[in-house]
């Protein structure tokens, strides 16, 4: 399905959805958790299916309601369900999984779509094979079989974080204690901080012995609970990013204690000249005079896209460091946005870690008028929704391709832009 977006105000109000980080963590805790837990605040994404239906793989006994979940969690890792898990394209779902599901000592098969079969998964095929355990990785899937055991592990800090919160939900179920080294430079920490954050509400202890070593007390148990989880920031930015060049929003739907690394969306537009104020669960965001300036994406690679739109249209150069990972997800993220924003007019360039983009100002980069454009989604939801949030401030109607890629992590995005008065009709 394709999407036809017509330039237009933005105004009023849109209310962000729950974080799909946190919701992830939250249903995997809440089924290794012995007894009944309540998870409330859920929006059904393709990827929090995907761990839904991971879960109940394992053994969980998981009840959909509309905007919660009731989870009956397992007895053991005696009794799955099933012993091939297909993780769609949710990589977060996918690095999880694997040491949970290492815990059975049954051979396992994940597989997946997409390019979720090509993304990296060195860091466990190594550590698998020095315990002697086997991991197959193919092109069409990843085999298992043989428990990880306690003991003291060293991970590198720049690959995804998402390795060390797989280890952190199974070590504690090992029987001996464990300690995650992480070397530096130690990035997207902020990731790690959410995991240990919903280990400890569902009883689980974890702690840094110091700056890069995480200790894991062995032989804990999960202990049900209810949770809310809070909204997403990195859904937050699409909306923030088009109230800065479009017109004032407020967007409401997130916490202002979250311990989310992609909150420094806030940050980065105060320092690119945006004027936000605090509100009651949220923030106002101004349409402002926005300038380029230098942005770290170690701690929030998910807002690499959103934030290339930011500098297309800002006044000077927009500098992104540390944004390698992006090349490693649903798309090559950094050659996608290359390639979109250029049928812009906008001056972008690329290494392996940065990016660097000269804006124009906002009447100078908005394509040629009348001259309908198509901006190719690449099958990635964070490359739709940048691209949506462009389309927005072109000087003619805009194609978005492949539009139903935001169905991997917010299904009413393009429901949002209506509500805030952005003309969006369905193309076959």
């Amino acid at each position: 399905m394709n999407k036809l977006i017509t330039p237009g105000i933005c105004s009023g109000q849109v209310h962000i959805p729950p974080s799909k980080s946190m919701a992830h963590r939250s249903i995997i805790c809440a089924a290794l958790a012995k007894g009944k837990s309540r998870i409330d605040n859920i929006d059904y994404s393709k990827d929090i299916d995907t761990t839904i239906e991971g879960m109940r793989a394992l053994g969980a006994e998981i009840t959909l309601h509309d905007d919660f979940i009731e989870i009956d969690g397992i007895k053991d890792f005696k009794h799955l369900k099933s012993t091939e898990i297909f993780c769609n394209e949710s990589g977060s779902s996918l690095r999880f999984f694997l040491p949970i599901f290492s815990l059975s000592e049954q051979t396992i098969t994940f597989t997946g779509a997409g390019r979720l079969m090509e993304r990296p998964q060195n860091v466990y095929e190594d550590l698998f094979h020095e315990l002697g355990l086997t991991f197959i990785h193919t092109a069409e899937s990843i085999t298992i079989k043989g428990a990880i055991q306690s003991g003291d592990y060293v991970l590198d800090g720049n690959v995804s974080s998402q390795f060390i919160s797989g280890l952190l939900f199974a070590l504690p179920l090992c029987k001996g204690n464990s300690t995650i080294t992480i070397k530096k430079p130690f990035e997207s920490k902020s990731y790690v901080d959410l995991t240990m954050q919903m280990l400890e509400y569902f009883g689980v202890e974890t702690d840094f012995s110091d700056d890069h070593t995480i200790y894991i007390k062995g032989n804990q148990s999960y202990h049900a609970g209810c949770y809310t989880v809070e909204g997403d920031y990195s859904q937050f930015a699409f909306f923030a990013v088009l109230a800065a060049l479009n017109h004032d929003l407020t967007v409401t739907g997130v916490s202002k204690a979250t311990r989310q690394g992609d909150q420094a969306i806030i940050d980065i537009l105060k320092q690119a000249n945006v004027e936000i104020e605090d509100v009651h669960d949220g923030f106002l965001i101004h349409k402002s005079d926005v300038t380029g300036c230098e942005i770290d994406l170690a701690d929030c690679p998910d807002l690499g896209p959103i934030l290339c739109v930011l500098g297309a249209f800002a006044k000077g150069k927009t500098h992104i460091r540390n944004a390698g990972r992006l090349r490693l997800k649903e798309s090559d993220r950094i050659l996608a946005m290359e390639s979109e924003l250029r049928k812009l007019g906008v001056e972008i360039r690329s290494c392996e870690q940065d990016i660097t983009i000269t804006g124009k100002h906002l009447d100078q980069c908005r394509g040629v008028k009348d001259q309908i454009l198509a901006f190719d989604s690449h099958n990635d939801h964070r490359i739709a929704m940048s691209m949506s949030v462009a389309a927005t401030l072109c000087q003619s109607r805009s194609f978005i391709v492949h539009a139903e890629s935001v169905n991997k992590s917010y299904p009413q995005f393009f429901d949002d832009l209506r509500r805030i008065g952005i003309e969006v009709s369905d193309v076959l």
